[in-house]
């Protein structure tokens, strides 16, 4: 092995080693956020272009629901991080508790946003009603895939319950967490 090879070897992943759980997941991670951050950016401009548009679409949201979607989200989250310690203890049969209340709560969050989802297209509201509602529903949706893609990568971590397998499991978990109290007040609040 040359000496180059043998420095690559050694240096690793470089900062992304020190961080809880498989550094690929911090890649994936990285990337998200910046896929989230260009979706929300194109919300921002939009709105700015047609504020008349983007102001009626906002009024006709229920906050009270998508309020309460945050609230059991952030609970989810910190549910996945009680599990994170849990691991850390060595509590096995713990950090399963914690996993399976975090994705029971994943899976309240789908069920709110798709009752959500139900009363605007009851109203006539879709996809193609104007620009708020395009880019409400992809940005909702998107993250809304993330939530269900974090449910099924908790229930796979949740088998072994080993610590970097659950550490990485809830990296990406506190990743769908931040898009959503990030993107909540912008879609449901900012005037």
């Amino acid at each position: 092995m040359s000496t180059a090879e043998c420095e690559q070897q050694e240096a690793g992943w470089g900062v992304l080693q020190d961080l809880p759980g498989d550094p690929m997941i911090w890649v994936l991670i990285f990337n998200e956020l910046v896929a989230f951050g260009l979706f929300l950016g194109a919300f921002s401009v939009a709105r700015a272009l047609q504020p008349a548009v983007f102001a009626a679409g906002q009024a006709t949201l229920d906050s009270h629901l998508s309020g309460l979607n945050t609230v059991v989200l952030v609970t989810s989250g910190w549910a996945a991080a009680r599990a994170t310690k849990a691991v850390r203890n060595g509590q096995r049969a713990t950090t399963r508790y914690w996993l399976l209340g975090a994705m029971a709560l994943g899976c309240l969050f789908i069920a709110i946003k798709l009752a959500e989802y139900a009363e605007e297209t009851g109203r006539g509201v879709g996809l193609e009603t104007n620009p708020f509602f395009t880019l409400y529903f992809l940005l909702t949706g998107f993250h809304l895939l993330h939530v269900g893609l974090g449910i099924i990568i908790l229930a796979v971590v949740c088998r072994r319950a080993g610590i970097s397998g659950v550490e990485t499991g809830t990296a990406f978990w506190h990743m769908v967490d931040l898009v959503w109290i990030v993107m909540f007040p912008i879609l449901y609040l900012v005037k």
